[in-house]
């Protein structure tokens, strides 16, 4: 007999909740699985009392060092698999190109997906600036680089990367998709910071999106939530671009995107305005 502890533990009760998810929802991708896992983790006051201030407002750097010692919480299997009526949760299983060559020219970057964020708009307008939790996770899996190791550079293990990015206050739908291409061709050529600021991410871009598995939380009021209904997912560079012997560039890459929204502090059934909205029938119990 052997006993395990630390990472290995940790690991079981990861298998073991992924299993009993898989066991609900049998056809989701395992980029999903993973992704609802880290989705319904929250922090526990023990951890927020290691990394964060104990007053004033805790900066991105602080929760950067929490992510780092704890990721994102302890995982719930409740939150993983339902939803309650002051929350909404919205899951994607989608397909997109990274990148794609055209004849002898080399490799470009190819799609990016808008999603719209069916949220009740006017729900969300009449809460006014009752504080309100938008929470996005997004996961898939590369292919690592066939080559040797000791890598010269952060793009030459990843097969490719995929971002993700919220429409903001007072931008249209056409600026948004302005924006998001100016922030990937930024990626490619390693320059920051030329995006301006969304200071309501608890994570930031800075942090949020290294790995395969990024996710952020939003914090702000319902009528600033009302107005940001739409998210940009779109890749960056990796080496199915940039190693264009080995034939990659034209590989489609699967993701799974999370998407929620709470408002704790109110008594409103989000759930049931948007299952109006889109047409899905509402159970009730009798």
């Amino acid at each position: 007999f052997t006993t395990t502890n630390a990472t290995s533990a940790a690991m079981a009760l990861a298998a073991r909740l992924a299993a009993r998810i898989m066991v609900v929802y049998p056809a989701l991708w395992p980029e999903t699985v993973r992704a609802l896992i880290v989705h319904s983790a929250e922090w526990t006051e023990a951890m927020r009392r290691a990394s964060l201030p104990r007053t004033g407002t805790a900066t991105k750097a602080d929760f950067r060092c929490l992510v780092q010692r704890c990721g994102f919480g302890v995982p719930d299997l409740d939150r993983a698999l339902w939803t309650v009526d002051n929350s909404l949760t919205m899951v994607i299983e989608e397909r997109l190109h990274p990148f794609q060559r055209e004849g002898s020219k080399p490799p470009t970057l190819r799609d990016m997906h808008l999603h719209s964020l069916p949220w009740p708009r006017e729900e969300l307008e009449g809460l006014g600036e009752t504080t309100v939790e938008m929470r996005v996770t997004l996961s898939y899996f590369i292919e690592p680089n066939p080559s040797r190791r000791g890598f010269r550079s952060k793009y030459r293990y990843e097969s490719h990367g995929l971002r993700f990015d919220v429409k903001r206050p007072h931008e249209s739908v056409d600026d948004f998709r302005t924006r998001i291409n100016a922030a990937a061709r930024d990626e490619e050529e390693g320059t920051r910071d030329r995006q301006g600021k969304d200071p309501d991410w608890l994570i930031g871009t800075q942090t949020r999106h290294r790995g395969s598995l990024h996710g952020d939380i939003w914090r702000g009021s319902a009528a600033d939530l009302a107005s940001r209904g739409c998210l940009a997912v779109y890749p960056v560079v990796g080496w199915w671009k940039t190693r264009q012997a080995l034939a990659r560039y034209n590989r489609a890459a699967r993701y799974a995107l999370v998407v929620s929204i709470k408002a704790p502090e109110v008594d409103v059934d989000l759930r049931t305005e948007v299952a109006n909205q889109i047409g899905v029938p509402v159970e009730i119990e009798t």
